[in-house]
């Protein structure tokens, strides 16, 4: 409920000609025995997420939710064939599959899923390679998420490796002609924002976040962008969090 708070905290300062809302179902959705947690509402979800995106062609911004809304978005943009990129800024890689996972939740799971290592009905079509990866921030690892990075060569900047030129070298290395870009703002210092469910310290400040969207989007035709996991305590929380919020949807929107 704390993320539907937030992003409905944030849909209020947004322009509502330029705002579609993708109803959630009330009711948790059913693991359906499958290992993931609330599958039954992620597929809804998708799907209803998909079915926007398709009458949207232009760019679009995907705000709210934990980082499982990427997994409709990161995959209209695979499937529509874009020569994409994904930066992933966040504490946690989301790399977990069902065997490695400590909770069942998707959200932890939802980027090897992208990658095409996961349930069947939430793999899309067309599974982001390897090598189009960039994680950023990364600072909270399960074991086997650690195992699988180590194997699997994909491309991370710690925060204290993360500075404009080496993510624009990053992008710049992994061929791609476009970036698409996701936040999940426990990426951020703890410091910068109240809103945080799974804060990690040493995070990135927010005026860095800012700059280095800025640096990317300056560099690079954006294919598309996500923002998640907003789980404000209380109206107090939002009061304080929206300016730094706002800002990265001005630079996300650049």
């Amino acid at each position: 409920m704390r993320l539907v708070d937030g992003a409905e905290a944030i849909r209020g300062d947004l322009p509502t000609a330029s705002t579609t809302v993708v109803e959630v179902p009330l009711e948790a959705g059913d693991s359906r025995d499958s290992g993931v947690a609330r599958l039954g509402s992620l597929e809804i979800v998708r799907d209803r997420t998909r079915e926007v995106l398709r009458e949207r062609p232009d760019r679009v911004l995907t705000i709210g939710g934990d980082c499982g809304v990427a997994l409709a978005s990161v995959g209209h943009v695979l499937e529509r064939g874009d020569d994409v990129a994904v930066v992933w800024f966040d504490a946690h890689p989301d790399l977990n599959t069902l065997e490695t996972s400590p909770s069942g939740a998707f959200s932890g799971m939802v980027l090897r899923t992208l990658l095409g290592d996961g349930l069947p009905t939430l793999v899309p079509t067309t599974p982001l390679p390897h090598d189009r990866l960039i994680l950023a921030g990364l600072r909270s690892v399960d074991p086997g998420e650690a195992d699988y990075l180590e194997s699997s060569g994909i491309s991370s900047l710690t925060v204290d490796q993360l500075d404009a030129d080496s993510l624009v070298a990053a992008i710049e290395a992994s061929g791609a002609t476009s970036v698409y870009l996701h936040i999940d703002l426990d990426v951020l210092d703890p410091g910068e924002l109240l809103g945080i469910s799974e804060p990690v310290p040493f995070g990135l400040g927010s005026s860095e976040l800012v700059a280095l969207v800025r640096a990317v989007t300056a560099r690079f035709t954006i294919a598309g962008s996500s923002l998640a996991s907003y789980s404000p305590a209380s109206e107090a929380d939002t009061t304080d969090d929206l300016p730094t919020i706002l800002r990265l949807v001005g630079a996300l929107s650049s």
